[in-house]
């Protein structure tokens, strides 16, 4: 279920800078599925048959702490019926959710693309190279390959493939798809995120109650970009430009994010930590991409910020660190309220929802200079100082 969006207000207020990677369109799309978060609780119990109670209600404060309304996921009650030892615990079910989630993310990932090339407003046929990010799939050849196929891409087509990175995933695309359009003069680069929860699909356990809260938060979807420098004038409309990036990772916190891929598929351990470490150590990080245009640390309220929402939590602790005002962190909390927590592709959520604001007449930040933040498995931190175009 593929979503388009059209610039029909507003023009182009700023102008890229010459060899800068900009964002030319963005596109999104998601399984057919949709889960309201308040009939999660007696639906996944019921599909997994399990009837621990003291587990239903856990379940269900989290379902009310995440601030989730809606999600999309791969998951049905037909899926289930075709493979009912996906319900049930301990059984080596890793060939059965590799056959369900390679299928599903090649077809979110097309399905969004082709609703980024639309938008963009040019043919597939000028796509240079291709960035595909998923946490999803294990395969050979690889989802790239496939999604490639599927859009009719020329066979030169240039890919990279990132697996595994979790929730810093799309930021991390970005950072890619940014050296690669920079170094290749006149190319124009497809980024493609897809994510199904499908592969760490588990019933509830009293020993994994780290579960559950991937229960009441992740969802599935895919997101698509393309990016390039020197946008076309008349032709292409930058929305945003990329201005530097940087990654970082945090020693000896590798643990706080641990995932597993195992014969009953991937399994997360999320430490209680998380939001900590990701305040205790972010001052140091954004301020190292805002001095690169002179930005100082008082100024946190003069730029727009495009974060990963993580987790309410987690959205909180930057709020407070950086006392940034309510709707500083909007799109965010509208992409997590709307879509949940959907790894890699959040951020194409959140950049969108932030790209429809600042169409709005009554827009209420035009901050020009911003963040794109993500944070997943290292724990590791990407960055990107961006600037907004329209």
């Amino acid at each position: 279920m593929g979503s388009l969006i059209e610039i029909t207000r507003g023009e182009l207020q700023r102008t890229a800078n010459p060899g800068k990677t900009t964002i030319l369109a963005l596109g999104k799309a998601f399984p057919h599925q949709l889960v309201m978060q308040e009939l999660l609780v007696d639906g996944y119990f019921r599909n997994t048959q399990c009837d621990d109670p003291e587990l239903k209600q856990k379940l269900a404060r989290l379902c009310k702490s995440t601030t989730v309304k809606t999600r999309y996921v791969v998951m049905s009650e037909e899926i289930l019926k075709e493979y009912p030892e996906l319900g049930v615990e301990g059984l080596p079910t890793l060939r059965q959710r590799l056959e369900i989630s390679n299928k599903a993310v090649t077809e979110m990932a097309t399905e969004a693309s082709v609703v980024c090339i639309k938008n963009w407003g040019r043919p597939a046929s000028n796509i240079t190279h291709l960035v595909y990010v998923s946490s999803s799939e294990a395969r050979l050849p690889g989802g790239d390959l496939y999604l490639a196929k599927a859009l009719g891409l020329n066979p030169d087509v240039s890919r990279v493939m990132l697996y595994f990175m979790g929730c810093s995933g799309g930021v991390a695309g970005l950072r890619v798809a940014k050296d690669i359009a920079e170094n290749n003069p006149g190319s124009r680069v497809l980024l493609a995120t897809s994510e199904t929860t499908i592969i760490g699909f588990k019933p509830p356990n009293v020993d994994r109650p780290y579960d559950l809260v991937g229960a009441a938060l992740f969802g599935d979807g895919a997101g698509a970009m393309i990016l390039g420098s020197n946008p076309i004038q008349g032709v292409e409309r930058p929305l945003f430009e990329l201005y530097t990036a940087i990654q970082h990772f945090l020693p000896d916190t590798e643990k706080t994010i641990d995932g597993q891929l195992t014969e009953e598929g991937i399994g997360f351990k999320l430490g209680r930590d998380l939001p900590q470490i990701i305040e205790d150590n972010i001052e140091g990080f954004c301020t190292k991409l805002m001095k690169v245009v002179g930005f100082s640390n008082e100024e946190y309220n003069k730029l727009f910020w495009a974060v990963h929402p993580g987790g309410p939590a987690i959205l909180n602790r930057l709020e407070k660190r950086f006392d940034l005002l309510p709707e500083k962190l909007t799109a965010s909390r509208r992409a997590l309220m709307d879509y949940g927590n959907a790894s890699s592709n959040t951020i194409v959520y959140v950049l969108e929802y932030m790209m429809e604001e600042a169409l709005k007449n009554d827009k209420k930040d035009d901050s020009e200079w911003g963040l794109i933040l993500a944070f997943g498995p290292g724990v590791t931190f990407e960055g990107i100082l961006a600037r907004k175009l329209i």
